[in-house]
Protein backbone atom coordinates (compact mmCIF):
# COMPACT_ATOMS: atom_id res chain seq x y z
CA UNK A 1 0.00 0.00 0.00
CA UNK A 2 1.62 3.42 -0.90
CA UNK A 3 2.28 5.78 1.67
CA UNK A 4 0.05 8.32 2.75
CA UNK A 5 1.04 11.45 1.92
CA UNK A 6 1.25 15.07 4.19
CA UNK A 7 -0.21 12.74 7.17
CA UNK A 8 -3.50 12.73 5.60
CA UNK A 9 -6.27 10.97 8.03
CA UNK A 10 -7.17 7.81 6.44
CA UNK A 11 -10.70 7.68 7.92
CA UNK A 12 -13.08 4.40 8.83
CA UNK A 13 -12.91 3.25 5.19
CA UNK A 14 -9.20 3.58 5.07
CA UNK A 15 -8.32 2.01 8.42
CA UNK A 16 -10.39 -0.83 7.20
CA UNK A 17 -8.67 -1.31 3.71
CA UNK A 18 -5.33 -1.30 6.37
CA UNK A 19 -6.60 -3.43 8.31
CA UNK A 20 -7.54 -5.93 5.26
CA UNK A 21 -4.03 -5.70 3.75
CA UNK A 22 -2.70 -6.35 6.94
CA UNK A 23 -4.28 -9.48 7.47
CA UNK A 24 -4.08 -10.86 3.67
CA UNK A 25 0.00 -10.06 4.66
CA UNK A 26 -0.17 -12.02 7.35
CA UNK A 27 -2.42 -14.81 6.35
CA UNK A 28 0.82 -15.17 3.53
CA UNK A 29 3.15 -15.63 5.74
CA UNK A 30 1.54 -18.07 7.85
CA UNK A 31 0.96 -19.89 4.82
CA UNK A 32 4.70 -19.69 3.63
CA UNK A 33 5.77 -20.75 7.33
CA UNK A 34 3.17 -23.96 7.69
CA UNK A 35 4.56 -24.42 3.90
CA UNK A 36 7.68 -24.74 4.74
CA UNK A 37 8.06 -27.29 7.05
CA UNK A 38 11.27 -29.65 8.25
CA UNK A 39 13.33 -31.15 5.56
CA UNK A 40 12.23 -34.47 3.97
CA UNK A 41 15.43 -36.90 4.79
CA UNK A 42 15.68 -40.40 3.82
CA UNK A 43 15.41 -41.67 7.42
CA UNK A 44 13.23 -40.55 10.40
CA UNK A 45 14.89 -36.75 11.33
CA UNK A 46 13.68 -33.98 12.79
CA UNK A 47 10.12 -35.36 13.74
CA UNK A 48 7.78 -33.85 16.45
CA UNK A 49 6.65 -37.05 17.50
CA UNK A 50 3.05 -34.74 19.17
CA UNK A 51 2.45 -34.75 15.23
CA UNK A 52 2.66 -38.71 15.18
CA UNK A 53 -1.03 -40.59 14.63
CA UNK A 54 -1.34 -42.84 17.54
CA UNK A 55 -1.77 -46.49 17.20
CA UNK A 56 -3.20 -49.13 18.91
CA UNK A 57 -0.91 -51.88 21.39
CA UNK A 58 -3.04 -54.69 22.51
CA UNK A 59 -0.63 -55.66 25.11
CA UNK A 60 -1.32 -52.37 27.21
CA UNK A 61 -5.02 -51.49 26.64
CA UNK A 62 -5.88 -48.28 27.73
CA UNK A 63 -2.92 -46.14 26.74
CA UNK A 64 -2.11 -43.79 23.55
CA UNK A 65 1.13 -44.72 22.39
CA UNK A 66 3.21 -43.40 19.05
CA UNK A 67 5.46 -45.14 16.81
CA UNK A 68 8.50 -43.66 16.85
CA UNK A 69 10.66 -46.81 14.85
CA UNK A 70 10.23 -50.38 14.36
CA UNK A 71 7.12 -52.25 13.14
CA UNK A 72 3.95 -51.98 15.29
CA UNK A 73 2.59 -55.25 14.29
CA UNK A 74 5.89 -57.35 15.07
CA UNK A 75 5.91 -54.84 18.45
CA UNK A 76 9.41 -54.44 17.66
CA UNK A 77 11.07 -50.60 17.82
CA UNK A 78 10.53 -47.69 19.84
CA UNK A 79 7.47 -46.34 21.30
CA UNK A 80 6.03 -43.35 23.40
CA UNK A 81 3.34 -44.10 25.49
CA UNK A 82 0.82 -42.10 27.59
CA UNK A 83 -0.29 -43.84 30.22
CA UNK A 84 -3.59 -42.10 32.41
CA UNK A 85 -3.88 -42.01 35.85
CA UNK A 86 -4.94 -44.95 37.95
CA UNK A 87 -3.89 -47.63 34.89
CA UNK A 88 -2.43 -50.68 35.94
CA UNK A 89 -1.15 -53.29 33.37
CA UNK A 90 2.12 -55.44 32.84
CA UNK A 91 5.51 -54.72 31.34
CA UNK A 92 4.39 -56.41 28.16
CA UNK A 93 7.90 -58.67 28.01
CA UNK A 94 8.36 -61.21 25.89
CA UNK A 95 10.47 -64.35 25.11
CA UNK A 96 13.66 -63.45 22.73
CA UNK A 97 13.01 -59.42 23.65
CA UNK A 98 14.61 -56.91 25.80
CA UNK A 99 12.64 -53.84 26.90
CA UNK A 100 13.64 -50.84 28.30
CA UNK A 101 11.27 -47.99 29.95
CA UNK A 102 12.15 -44.01 30.24
CA UNK A 103 9.76 -42.16 32.36
CA UNK A 104 9.63 -38.40 30.67
CA UNK A 105 7.10 -37.38 32.69
CA UNK A 106 4.74 -38.49 35.78
CA UNK A 107 5.77 -41.28 37.83
CA UNK A 108 5.39 -45.25 36.61
CA UNK A 109 5.68 -48.31 39.53
CA UNK A 110 7.88 -51.19 38.07
CA UNK A 111 6.87 -54.67 40.30
CA UNK A 112 7.04 -52.59 43.53
CA UNK A 113 9.68 -49.51 42.46
CA UNK A 114 8.60 -46.30 41.62
CA UNK A 115 10.37 -44.56 38.73
CA UNK A 116 9.32 -40.38 38.81
CA UNK A 117 10.69 -38.28 36.10
CA UNK A 118 14.42 -40.01 34.71
CA UNK A 119 13.83 -43.19 35.78
CA UNK A 120 15.10 -45.81 33.75
CA UNK A 121 14.38 -49.68 33.57
CA UNK A 122 16.40 -52.51 31.25
CA UNK A 123 14.10 -55.56 31.17
CA UNK A 124 16.04 -58.23 29.51
CA UNK A 125 14.79 -61.32 27.59
CA UNK A 126 13.50 -63.50 29.77
CA UNK A 127 12.34 -61.01 32.11
CA UNK A 128 8.13 -61.63 32.30
CA UNK A 129 5.34 -61.09 34.68
CA UNK A 130 6.70 -57.19 35.72
CA UNK A 131 3.36 -55.46 36.99
CA UNK A 132 3.38 -51.43 35.83
CA UNK A 133 1.14 -49.19 37.05
CA UNK A 134 0.65 -45.43 37.53
CA UNK A 135 -1.82 -43.63 39.98
CA UNK A 136 -1.11 -39.93 38.41
CA UNK A 137 -0.48 -41.04 34.75
CA UNK A 138 2.62 -40.85 33.05
CA UNK A 139 4.65 -40.62 29.81
CA UNK A 140 7.29 -43.12 29.15
CA UNK A 141 9.80 -44.04 26.11
CA UNK A 142 9.29 -47.74 25.57
CA UNK A 143 11.78 -49.69 23.77
CA UNK A 144 11.27 -53.32 22.56
CA UNK A 145 14.23 -55.18 21.02
CA UNK A 146 15.52 -58.66 19.38
CA UNK A 147 17.83 -59.65 21.87
CA UNK A 148 21.62 -59.84 20.73
CA UNK A 149 23.05 -63.00 21.51
CA UNK A 150 26.02 -61.47 22.35
CA UNK A 151 24.56 -59.01 25.49
CA UNK A 152 25.99 -60.03 28.73
CA UNK A 153 23.34 -57.93 30.69
CA UNK A 154 20.81 -60.87 31.83
CA UNK A 155 19.31 -59.20 35.33
CA UNK A 156 16.95 -56.19 35.13
CA UNK A 157 18.76 -52.52 35.80
CA UNK A 158 16.13 -50.28 37.73
CA UNK A 159 17.91 -46.92 38.22
CA UNK A 160 16.75 -42.89 38.70
CA UNK A 161 18.70 -40.86 37.10
CA UNK A 162 18.33 -38.01 39.22
CA UNK A 163 20.93 -39.80 41.48
CA UNK A 164 23.54 -40.26 38.59
CA UNK A 165 26.44 -37.57 38.32
CA UNK A 166 27.08 -35.80 34.91
CA UNK A 167 29.92 -36.66 33.34
CA UNK A 168 32.11 -34.16 31.06
CA UNK A 169 33.09 -35.21 27.83
CA UNK A 170 36.05 -34.29 25.66
CA UNK A 171 33.64 -31.74 24.05
CA UNK A 172 33.24 -28.57 26.09
CA UNK A 173 29.53 -28.03 27.44
CA UNK A 174 28.52 -31.71 27.08
CA UNK A 175 28.15 -33.64 29.35
CA UNK A 176 26.48 -37.75 29.91
CA UNK A 177 24.86 -39.78 32.45
CA UNK A 178 25.32 -43.89 31.75
CA UNK A 179 22.26 -45.75 32.32
CA UNK A 180 23.47 -49.10 30.49
CA UNK A 181 26.35 -50.46 27.95
CA UNK A 182 26.28 -53.60 28.12
CA UNK A 183 30.34 -55.10 27.57
CA UNK A 184 29.15 -57.99 25.26
CA UNK A 185 27.58 -56.05 22.21
CA UNK A 186 28.84 -52.87 23.12
CA UNK A 187 24.77 -51.32 23.66
CA UNK A 188 24.40 -48.52 25.12
CA UNK A 189 21.63 -46.25 26.60
CA UNK A 190 22.46 -42.53 27.96
CA UNK A 191 21.85 -39.30 28.65
CA UNK A 192 23.42 -36.14 26.77
CA UNK A 193 23.32 -32.71 28.25
CA UNK A 194 24.12 -29.92 26.18
CA UNK A 195 24.99 -26.09 27.06
CA UNK A 196 23.51 -23.31 25.04
CA UNK A 197 25.93 -21.98 22.03
CA UNK A 198 27.98 -25.07 22.27
CA UNK A 199 28.67 -26.35 18.36
CA UNK A 200 29.37 -29.89 17.80
CA UNK A 201 31.81 -31.19 15.24
CA UNK A 202 30.53 -33.47 12.25
CA UNK A 203 30.70 -36.51 13.31
CA UNK A 204 30.07 -40.29 11.59
CA UNK A 205 29.11 -43.28 13.25
CA UNK A 206 29.34 -46.80 11.99
CA UNK A 207 26.27 -48.32 14.28
CA UNK A 208 22.47 -46.83 14.45
CA UNK A 209 21.73 -44.34 17.12
CA UNK A 210 18.46 -43.00 17.68
CA UNK A 211 17.57 -40.01 20.17
CA UNK A 212 14.57 -37.61 21.74
CA UNK A 213 14.91 -34.44 22.64
CA UNK A 214 13.60 -34.44 26.68
CA UNK A 215 14.10 -30.50 27.52
CA UNK A 216 15.20 -27.79 25.72
CA UNK A 217 15.60 -26.41 21.89
CA UNK A 218 18.52 -27.76 19.72
CA UNK A 219 19.68 -27.31 16.26
CA UNK A 220 21.21 -30.10 14.34
CA UNK A 221 22.44 -30.97 11.17
CA UNK A 222 22.29 -33.85 8.91
CA UNK A 223 24.47 -34.50 6.11
CA UNK A 224 22.67 -36.54 3.09
CA UNK A 225 25.07 -37.29 0.07
CA UNK A 226 27.06 -34.78 0.65
CA UNK A 227 23.81 -32.08 1.60
CA UNK A 228 23.52 -30.37 4.72
CA UNK A 229 19.63 -30.19 6.50
CA UNK A 230 19.56 -27.83 9.41
CA UNK A 231 16.61 -27.73 11.52
CA UNK A 232 15.47 -27.22 14.95
CA UNK A 233 14.03 -29.78 17.38
CA UNK A 234 11.93 -28.75 20.28
CA UNK A 235 11.05 -30.85 23.58
CA UNK A 236 9.55 -33.94 21.98
CA UNK A 237 11.50 -34.53 19.12
CA UNK A 238 13.14 -37.56 18.10
CA UNK A 239 15.34 -39.23 14.86
CA UNK A 240 16.46 -42.42 14.10
CA UNK A 241 19.95 -41.89 12.22
CA UNK A 242 21.32 -44.61 10.10
CA UNK A 243 25.08 -46.20 10.24
CA UNK A 244 27.29 -44.63 8.25
CA UNK A 245 25.60 -41.35 8.41
CA UNK A 246 27.52 -37.71 8.76
CA UNK A 247 25.41 -35.01 11.09
CA UNK A 248 26.36 -32.33 13.41
CA UNK A 249 28.69 -29.50 12.20
CA UNK A 250 28.89 -25.72 13.13
CA UNK A 251 25.40 -25.20 12.58
CA UNK A 252 24.17 -27.57 15.36
CA UNK A 253 23.58 -26.28 18.88
CA UNK A 254 21.62 -26.39 22.00
CA UNK A 255 19.45 -22.98 21.67
CA UNK A 256 18.86 -23.51 25.21
CA UNK A 257 20.04 -26.03 27.63
CA UNK A 258 18.77 -29.27 26.23
CA UNK A 259 19.02 -32.73 27.55
CA UNK A 260 19.20 -35.89 24.92
CA UNK A 261 18.24 -39.71 25.62
CA UNK A 262 20.17 -41.68 23.13
CA UNK A 263 20.26 -45.23 22.07
CA UNK A 264 22.22 -47.78 20.60
CA UNK A 265 21.32 -51.43 20.57
CA UNK A 266 24.98 -52.32 19.07
CA UNK A 267 28.02 -51.06 19.57
CA UNK A 268 30.18 -48.85 16.73
CA UNK A 269 33.30 -46.96 15.47
CA UNK A 270 32.49 -43.29 16.37
CA UNK A 271 34.66 -40.79 14.62
CA UNK A 272 35.08 -36.87 13.98
CA UNK A 273 35.14 -35.87 9.84
CA UNK A 274 36.29 -32.65 8.61
CA UNK A 275 32.93 -31.90 6.79
CA UNK A 276 29.79 -33.05 5.09
CA UNK A 277 30.37 -34.87 2.00
CA UNK A 278 28.78 -38.18 0.42
CA UNK A 279 29.50 -41.26 2.56
CA UNK A 280 29.18 -44.27 0.34
CA UNK A 281 28.41 -46.80 3.82
CA UNK A 282 25.25 -44.51 4.47
CA UNK A 283 22.67 -48.01 5.23
CA UNK A 284 19.62 -45.91 4.06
Amino acid sequence: MPPVSGGFFLGIKGNQMLKSACLCLISCLVMTACASGPPKLPYPAFVQVDELPDIFMASMPGIRAKQLAGDPKTRRGSKRIDVPPEWNGTSGGMPGRSMEIFVVDGSMTIADIELGRGGYAFLPAGSLGFNLRSTDGARILYFLNDVDPESVIRSPIIIDASLLEWQSTAVDGVSTKELRKDPGNGAATWLLRVTPDTALPWQESSTIREGYLLQGSYQHTECVQGEAYTWQYQAGGYFYRPAGTINGGPESMAMSETTWLLRETRGGEHQTVPDCVATPNASF
